[in-house]
């Protein structure tokens, strides 16, 4: 930390976009929508991710002689919602044990479960030791519980592992494209029953006259973020309670990064009925949300898991990550992958618990992966290798 400096901003609009895209998206790097400048931006000037809502902006730089090496998205946290990696027990039994928990300090993109960069560097990872001892620094100084660092990639997992952060794994299920040429040809590679039953699905999902369509850049407008939103709070209020994002999120995403955007929206008798929201990084399309207004057999699965794949093999895209959860998604293609976070905690008794904690949940994560992926659709020659 010699020579370096460590400053906090409570808004991503106080760094300056081309400064923050540099370390995020450095040029030749793979591109990830989620942690540019404008996706945070929006985020926070929809009104999504504020501390009214429990997200307060803490981001980090690091600074040496007067230049930016090194960038942090932080929010400190009065609760756990949003995050997709469940600290909720933590925090419980160390409250009944008379700790505060909350706030904490949460570095991630907020209520968005897909893996990206963390630890913003460009291109040198040699200013990774100094983030994570800035954010020791940080949490320490704002009198924080602890740092979690959630959806990291794995070398950034283990850097902080380095620096003496706890590991944590999870699971995700992501399709993996291996060169396919149409959505016939990833077929072939399945099991003749798992075939069998996606042909099916596809098929019954668009029965009741439904047609779909794919937007994206120029061709998104209002009128398809109303009937989207429609769907995405009518959804969110009957699964989650109140949904996160704010109708104005959409609106400025749209503005600021439309071609990195894919909306698939499905409609029936003239009007929207369901749709999903996707977006486009350089190799991998991410699913974000979903709803519908009406229920129709494997509409979801339609929307958000086969046009994904459809979208993914036109445009000759890696990956497609397809959210948080949900072993039904191994039956249609997609496969088990680790994920990573990293965490640090003042108290060296809770510290030393989850540290326990987490060895035997590491262990079951790897187990599980392994049980999984056994039972796959693909055929035994096609199985696609582990991401």
């Amino acid at each position: 930390m010699a020579g370096m400096n460590v400053k906090l901003h409570g808004s991503i609009a106080a760094i300056g976009p081309e400064t923050w895209d540099s370390l995020a998206c450095p040029p030749g790097a793979a591109l990830n929508p989620f942690v540019t400048h404008a996706f945070l931006l929006a985020l926070e000037q929809s009104g999504s991710a504020t501390a009214g809502t429990g997200w307060d902006p803490a981001h980090l730089t690091l600074e040496r002689d007067g230049t930016v090496i090194g960038a942090v998205p932080a929010y400190v946290k009065t609760h756990s919602y949003g995050e997709y990696v469940f600290d909720h027990g933590w925090a419980q039994a160390f409250e009944r044990a008379g700790g505060t928990y909350y706030p904490k300090l949460q570095v991630s993109v907020p209520f968005t479960p897909a893996t990206g960069p963390r630890l913003l560097t460009g291109k040198d990872p040699a200013h990774r030791p100094a983030l994570a001892e800035a954010l020791r620094q940080i949490c320490q100084s704002l009198e924080l519980s602890s740092v979690h660092v959630t959806f990291e990639p794995e070398d950034e997992a283990r850097a902080l592992g380095t620096a003496g952060f706890l590991l944590r794994n999870d699971q995700q299920f992501h399709w993996t494209n291996e060169g396919y040429g149409t959505f016939e040809d990833f077929l072939a590679c399945l099991s003749s029953m798992r075939r069998k039953n996606l042909r099916r699905e596809r098929r019954q999902a668009l029965e009741a006259g439904i047609e779909v369509e794919h937007l994206t850049g120029s061709d998104l407008r209002e009128a398809h973020w109303d009937a989207f939103f429609s769907f995405y709070m009518d959804t969110g209020n009957r699964k989650w309670g109140t949904p996160y994002l704010t109708r104005q999120f959409f609106s400025r995403v749209a503005e600021t990064m439309a071609d990195r955007i894919l909306l698939v929206m499905a409609r029936r008798n003239g009007r929207y009925i369901a749709g999903a929201l996707n977006f486009i990084g350089s190799d991998t399309l991410y699913g974000r949300n979903w709803g519908a207004i009406e229920h129709h057999p494997f509409l979801h699965f339609e929307l958000c898991y086969y046009q994904a794949i459809d979208f993914a093999i036109a445009r000759k895209l890696r990956t497609v990550e397809a959210g948080a959860q949900g072993e039904h998604k191994l039956a249609r293609g997609y496969m088990p992958v680790r994920t990573w976070s990293s965490h640090w905690i003042t108290h060296r008794g809770l510290s030393d618990a989850v540290e326990r904690y987490l060895v035997a949940e590491r262990a079951r994560v790897s187990e599980d992966i392994e049980i999984l992926r056994e039972h796959g659709p693909f055929r035994k020659t096609s199985q696609p290798g582990e991401n």
